[in-house]
């Protein structure tokens, strides 16, 4: 609420907020599950539901969840975290159907590996740790986080007017089969 106070009406709403943390499926405790659930899925949901009334009076906004390529394919030591992921597909999907015929388009992207904060503080700047994880990417790369950035600038702009209800992989290709 002090967010909408402060920014009553943008006309994009990025959501980015999530936490994740690795650990086996039977020591995950249902408090965990449901802190996951609160801040990975329901945060987008509630600044959705606070922004998409405006967007939809200028008949114009964008509304971006991020989510993971975890989303489809769930990593066995993360499934409560991969479970939020693919929530967060799901609820863009949903939002763009109900939002269909304006000008206002949601979607979501996936991305893969990039060379993050999070990542250096993973894995540091060793080149062979690096390039070991490069290894499992089809690119042989680890994405810049512009890679993924331009992906998102693209999906906020007029020129993606014709896109909504999308999963958009940023992956280098990591992500298998059909979507």
């Amino acid at each position: 609420e002090a967010l909408v106070q402060a920014f009553p009406a943008p006309d994009i709403l990025v959501n980015n907020l999530g936490i994740f943390e690795p650990v086996p499926f039977e020591q995950i405790p249902d408090d965990d599950w449901r802190r996951f659930f609160e801040v990975n899925v329901l945060s987008g949901v509630r600044l959705s539901r606070l922004y998409l009334p405006a967007m939809l009076a200028k008949n114009w906004g964008r509304v971006v969840f991020v989510s993971i390529e975890s989303a489809l394919q769930i990593p066995a030591e993360m499934i409560h975290y991969g479970m939020t992921k693919t929530a967060q597909l799901a609820i863009a999907r949903g939002i763009a159907e109900s939002v269909a015929g304006t000008g206002v388009t949601v979607n979501s992207v996936q991305p893969g590996i990039h060379a993050t904060e999070r990542f250096r503080q993973l894995y540091g700047d060793d080149p062979d740790a690096v390039e070991a994880v490069a290894e499992h990417v089809p690119t042989h790369t680890v994405g810049r986080a512009e890679d993924f950035g331009q992906v998102v600038a693209f999906l906020c702009s007029d020129q993606a007017r014709f896109v909504t209800g999308a999963a958009v992989p940023v992956d280098g290709g990591s992500s298998r089969g059909f979507l």
